[in-house]
């Protein structure tokens, strides 16, 4: 589907909305009950989906405008999409029985449910220029390791830690949770070469 198609631009520019208006409700919610609002900006979920609804809301100005995609919008939204895939994973694996707290039901399915499937739809039904190499799944790996190296340090500072899995009180002591971290890790790995292997085969159908 091409970029500029009329109902790519609005679905991408109503779902980006739709994300972030999630983001916004559930922080006015969190900062409602005192709930601190760098430990809301702490969850994994919250970040991939702030950047999942401002990489769609990209691609509906630019689809709308016409203009030319740059490389780096292809690179941010590969990432993206392997990102929002690990989120829907790991959630229906480790996270679906877990009380939620004050996370509303509908921004539950949101950011939880749709906006994965809404990323990795996107990157079939839209085919970038250019698909991830090696290198730039490398890079893809570089947030999600700051990010957990980050959660282990100001969670044994502060003892506040967003998902059970990386707080090794509940989880039997750092070696369980590198383990999980390991096993995440390998999921962002096995997402990242599906991505690319979705781009080629694509590229060579379109080609034959």
């Amino acid at each position: 589907m091409s970029l500029t198609n009329p109902a790519l631009i609005v679905a991408r520019a109503a779902l980006g909305v739709l994300t972030l208006v999630a983001v916004a409700v559930q922080l006015v919610s969190h900062l409602a009950s005192a709930f601190p609002v760098l430990n809301f900006f702490s969850y994994f979920t919250i970040l991939c989906n702030s950047l999942a609804g401002v990489v769609l809301l990209l691609g509906a100005y630019l689809g709308a405008t016409k203009a030319d995609v740059p490389r780096w919008y292809d690179g941010l939204r590969a990432a993206t999409v392997v990102y929002m895939a690990v989120v829907g994973v790991v959630f229906v694996a480790l996270l679906r029985n877990v009380d939620l707290g004050g996370l509303k039901p509908w921004i539950n399915a949101t950011h939880h449910y749709l906006m994965p499937v809404v990323m990795v739809v996107d990157w079939l039904v839209c085919r970038p220029r250019q698909g991830p190499d090696a290198r730039s799944r490398m890079v893809t790996l570089v947030f999600p390791l700051v990010y957990v190296i980050y959660v282990l340090l100001r969670g044994a500072a502060v003892g506040w830690y967003p998902y059970p899995f990386l707080n090794p009180a509940l989880v039997g002591g750092y070696p369980m949770v590198a383990a999980y971290v390991a096993g995440m890790v390998v999921t962002f790995v096995v997402a990242g070469l599906l991505v690319g292997v979705v781009h080629r085969r694509q590229h060579a159908a379109q080609a034959t």
